[in-house]
């Protein structure tokens, strides 16, 4: 807390006021209301398919990739509203408002046009940076970042001017990210989910199941209407919503998870027995 206190200071976050005649406190226990106290909240992020697309063109032209985390990203915006908000007792710990994500992107964004980058058409979460023969990808997902460039120096040249800026952490060369371990090798890179995909199967109980050989039942019609209700349903939607997050490391899964989304709002058991096939399959 005390450290979390000292970058509200130092960035500061704040002006401490009297409260003026007529002003709603709205951050305190997130009594914002859409449309009242804010308008816009949506933040972007990059995109599976351009992550992977960057990660490809980085391998084959064997360029260095970097990771960086941005300490406390949120509190580097510049809200365009005045926000009033009220001292808890005993610590002055408010509340991120909902729009913090918003315009920590645009500031954010806004900085790197001025090095030198462009927003891509395709994925306002992708930066390119291309100048004469220098070229770089960067790419953002809320507070974490993977920079890619031509050479290291270029690379490190960058990484220097966003430090300037911000209280960023160089996390050395890409490791690890939104939970997809990276690791070199001999062919390239390989992404993998390995403990995450441990932690479906616990849950799902079938730790110790029987493998199969295949994703799925080519006999099985799951677009028809069949069988009675899951028991669980909030389960098999929680199984489901990872089964897709792992799609981003298996997209020969795709297919599969696909189908067993058919009916999220209320599955039927051959759905269940579907899905449990795909945990069967040596994930």
């Amino acid at each position: 807390m005390e450290e979390e206190y000292a970058v509200l200071l130092a960035n500061q976050t704040w002006d401490l006021v009297p409260r003026l005649s007529g002003c709603n406190v709205v951050l305190s226990d997130f009594t914002q209301r859409p449309g009242v106290n804010y308008d816009e909240t949506f933040s972007p992020v990059v995109k599976p398919a351009t992550l992977r697309t960057a990660l490809s063109l980085s391998v084959s032209r064997s360029w260095p990739v970097h990771q960086l985390d941005v300490k406390n990203a949120f509190l580097h915006g510049t809200l365009t509203e005045t926000v009033y908000c009220s001292q808890p007792t005993g610590f002055v710990d408010p509340a991120h408002p909902e729009m913090a994500p918003r315009v920590w992107y645009s500031r954010f964004a806004s900085f790197l046009v001025t090095l030198g980058f462009t927003e891509a058409k395709s994925d306002t979460s992708l930066f390119v940076y291309c100048h004469g023969d220098e070229t770089a990808y960067l790419l953002l997902y809320v507070d974490d970042i993977v920079l890619t460039a031509l050479s290291q120096h270029l690379l490190q040249r960058i990484i220097t001017s966003l430090q300037q800026e911000f209280a960023m952490k160089d996390l050395g060369v890409l490791h690890h990210f939104l939970g997809v371990t990276m690791e070199p090798h001999p062919s390239g890179l390989l992404l993998h989910w390995l403990h995450n995909t441990l932690d479906i199967l616990e849950r799902a109980g079938m730790t110790h199941c029987n493998p199969c050989s295949t994703l799925v039942d080519s006999q099985a019609m799951l677009s028809e209407d069949a069988g009675t209700l899951v028991a669980d349903p909030t389960a098999y939607r929680s199984l489901v919503g990872a089964l897709q997050y792992l799609t981003f490391t298996r997209p020969d899964i795709t297919y599969v998870v696909q189908q067993i989304c058919l009916r999220m709002h209320d599955p039927w058991e051959p759905l269940l027995t579907a899905l449990k096939r795909l945990l069967r399959s040596r994930l």
